[in-house]
């Protein structure tokens, strides 16, 4: 019952993590869409810095955009903000419900680095943190030379994914960077962006003039959450991506589908003020090819046999990957006590670290080992990404003995479509 319902409490922060970055983002897209989109006043007004119309709904609207300010406040004012916050607190309080109560499987590889469940959850945080405190210093130190900052943020960016990767199991050193990305584009709305808009406002209500500069850090912090808002979408639903997360030089792999989101959302940036820049979607697309065919499978070496047999297991001496001495026998029956022994803690139908088993997969019999053969296979062979962590210790004994039962299993398909008399026994 207890799994049931942190497994429930999972979805349902899930669920609202993604209704307020959905939120969140579409209106920081419109106002991006609303500013690069003004054209001059036809009717100058004090203040008045630009205006723009549009259909929607059945309506007309009319938007003016006013700088620093009108010369008479309205009395309500609409505050982007809680969207911002929502976002950022059900994403922490998700990650540490999946990742920070359960570091030895999520969080920590041995493979990569060896750190206890505690300093794994030590250092994760103090990476989310580290990630904003440089972020920030960086823009105060830097200031108003936008084309510089930009080049220092990029580099940051690429460093966080080079120190996650580096120091995480590969599904957590990717979400981890997109926490640190969204964990500043929230800061910039908590500590920057709000408290200016708020000095501004006062000001104007004393009569005083607005510190310009307020303007210009609050402009400048929304553009850089504009840009980082397609790379860390990509980074949260890397989970999803074994390939990418798996690789052994998985942060050039992040860094480039990241280059490519923010490519492309300079593309639709600049469409919204008029220009059509094909070459920056061109470019975003060449990145997203590049990076799906660096992680494409190199094909598999074409198994020989000398003798086919009923069992279509290969004849291991012919093999020049397979260890020396005596391996062990590849065989469903050996596969599946592999998996009862290192897998079925998920893989069940009563599991022991989880609610349910992942992908509804589950290990229990004979029948249910080969119907996943192809997940079995990919998931512990190919991407080595399973058992998380390598929690339950699989050898790379039993790692090779999935692999050759795998190809036995083709190489069993492939002659069973051969008719009878093809079928020749030298």
């Amino acid at each position: 019952m207890l799994a049931f319902l942190i497994e429930s409490a999972e979805f349902a922060l899930r669920w609202l993590h993604v209704i307020a970055a959905i939120a969140w983002i579409g209106e920081s897209f419109y106002f991006v869409a609303l500013d690069r989109g003004l054209k001059p006043p036809k009717q100058p007004l004090p203040g008045l810095a630009g205006e723009s119309w549009s259909v929607h709904g059945g309506g007309f609207y009319h938007k003016q955009k006013y700088m620093p300010a009108p010369t008479q406040l309205p009395e309500e004012l609409h505050w982007s903000k809680w969207k911002a916050y929502t976002t950022w607190l059900s994403g922490f309080a998700l990650i540490s419900l999946l990742y920070f109560t359960a570091p030895a499987l999520y969080l920590v590889d041995p493979s990569i680095a060896e750190l206890s469940p505690t300093q794994a959850v030590t250092y994760a945080i103090g990476f989310l943190i580290a990630a904003w405190l440089v972020y920030d210093i960086l823009c105060k130190l830097v200031g108003q030379r936008d084309r510089l900052l930009g080049v220092l943020v990029a580099l940051l960016v690429l460093g966080l994914s080079y120190i996650a990767t580096h120091l995480f199991a590969g599904r957590a050193a990717f979400v981890l960077v997109g926490a640190a990305m969204g964990g500043i584009m929230s800061a910039n709305v908590f500590f920057v962006i709000i408290p200016g808009q708020k000095r501004m406002v006062a000001a104007l209500s004393r009569g005083d003039a607005p510190n310009p500069l307020d303007g210009l850090r609050g402009k400048q912090r929304s553009v850089h959450n504009t840009y980082f808002t397609l790379p860390v979408v990509f980074a949260m639903l890397s989970n999803h991506f074994a390939a990418a997360f798996a690789h052994p030089q998985s942060w050039l792999v992040l860094a480039l589908f990241m280059a490519a989101g923010a490519l492309i959302r300079q593309f639709f940036v600049l469409w919204h003020s008029g220009g059509r820049a094909w070459g920056l979607l061109v470019a975003g697309g060449a990145l997203l090819i590049v990076a799906f065919a660096w992680l494409a499978p190199a094909p598999r070496k074409p198994v020989v046999t000398a003798t086919p047999t009923t069992s279509h297991v290969p004849d291991a001496s012919i093999r020049n990957d397979t260890p020396t001495g005596s391996p062990a026998p590849a065989t469903t029956e050996a596969v599946h006590a592999i998996l009862q022994q290192r897998c079925t803690a998920c893989h069940s139908a009563h599991p022991k670290l989880m609610a349910t088993a992942p992908k509804g997969a589950m290990f229990d019999n004979i029948a249910e080992v080969e119907r996943n053969a192809a997940l079995i296979e990919r998931q512990a062979v190919t991407l080595k990404i399973m058992p998380p962590g390598n929690i339950t210790q699989m050898t790379s004994e039993e790692r090779e003995t999935i692999s050759r039962w795998f190809e036995a299993r083709s190489v069993g398909a492939i002659d069973s479509e051969k008719p009878t008399n093809e079928r020749t026994t030298p």
